[in-house]
């Protein structure tokens, strides 16, 4: 991809206790007297690699990357299946966001994030607006029932072959149920070869659905068996719970974004979150502006989504700032 900034490192790094017996990774790079910018990563389960750091001008941004609970350099694993779900939801997220915040000494910054990172992006600014300066969200979600349904079953008619093999993984009697709940299920079943089964095909789907625009690419992740075990725990335990958020909340709480300038990129062939998850929330919140890419899916699938992303982040830095 073109337009990305170069590569840069932490200069700080290290794990803070947010409680729980919880200790989340984060680090900062950039430009530490530059402007305070967090990358809220999807998922939920991928973890904040590196290529979020080259999505801003690090001589003007002072950049903070975290893993979320239980995946990336979190600990303790959600890969482990001893490892207890009950404390990672939404709401400790969203805590373990503000403990950061005061830690770092930051007083607002501005909030990035994508698909998954959106609903988590939307949440935490929603419910502390006065810490968030702006917010650039691509890949938009709000992780209501609705959006988990079709993703799990509507998006069959999309992909007919790849879906039943998706739901033929699940128990028989299960089918025709939830399908997410069948998975989680099976993801906490004392049988290792079960659970390691069922990660697999939820991940070979989840490369599926977003495989909608020319040039995809398998995601090199998911052949790793731990990361698969990881991430399709963490995003059933969340999709079964839609997001651990009221359904509808997003969209209803938008007024409290007002103030806060925003950028949402989303691609037209991103069926996997609909574009018009996008534009409701964009005619709900007037500060926020919505770019829509005409042939590009989910996620940075194109060089046109990202650098509407990067030129946002161009948009919202600051006019000047002093050198690093």
């Amino acid at each position: 991809m073109t337009g990305l900034y170069p590569p840069v490192e932490p200069y700080e790094h290290g794990m803070l206790d947010v409680g729980d017996g919880n200790r989340v990774y984060w680090e900062t790079c950039g430009n530490p007297a530059g402007k305070p910018a967090l990358v809220v990563h999807g998922g939920p389960g991928s973890g904040a690699g590196p290529f979020w750091r080259r999505l801003f001008d690090p001589s003007a941004y002072r950049i903070v990357l975290f893993d979320q609970r239980g995946c990336g350099r979190s600990t303790p694993d959600a890969a482990d299946p001893q490892t207890s779900l009950a404390t990672n939801t939404t709401p400790h997220l969203i805590s373990d966001i503000e403990v950061l915040r005061r830690h770092l000494g930051i007083e607002n910054w501005l909030v990035i994030g994508g698909s998954w990172g959106v609903t988590l992006a939307l949440a935490y600014a929603e419910q502390h607006p006065g810490h968030v300066s702006e917010l650039v969200l691509f890949s938009v979600t709000n992780t209501t029932r609705r959006e988990v349904e079709w993703v799990t079953r509507d998006m069959g008619r999309i992909f007919p072959e790849q879906w039943a093999r998706f739901r033929d993984a699940v128990p028989e009697s299960e089918r025709d149920g939830s399908l997410v709940e069948a998975y989680a299920r099976m993801l906490a079943d004392p049988d290792p070869a079960v659970r390691e089964r069922a990660a697999l095909e939820w991940c070979r789907w989840e490369d599926t659905h977003v495989s909608t625009h020319g040039g995809h690419r398998p995601d090199p992740r998911y052949e790793d068996p731990h990361f698969r075990m990881r991430f399709a725990r963490l995003v059933t335990h969340y999709w079964r719970h839609a997001g651990f958020l009221q359904d509808g909340q997003l969209l209803r709480d938008a007024g409290k974004l007002i103030g806060i300038p925003g950028v949402m990129v989303h691609g037209r062939l991103d069926i996997s979150g609909p574009p018009d998850i996008a534009w409701h929330l964009a005619q709900a919140w007037p500060d926020a502006e919505l770019v829509l890419i005409g042939d590009e899916g989910h996620g940075l699938s194109g060089d046109a989504t990202m650098q509407a992303v990067i030129a946002a982040t161009d948009r919202f830095r600051p006019i000047r700032s002093r050198p690093c």
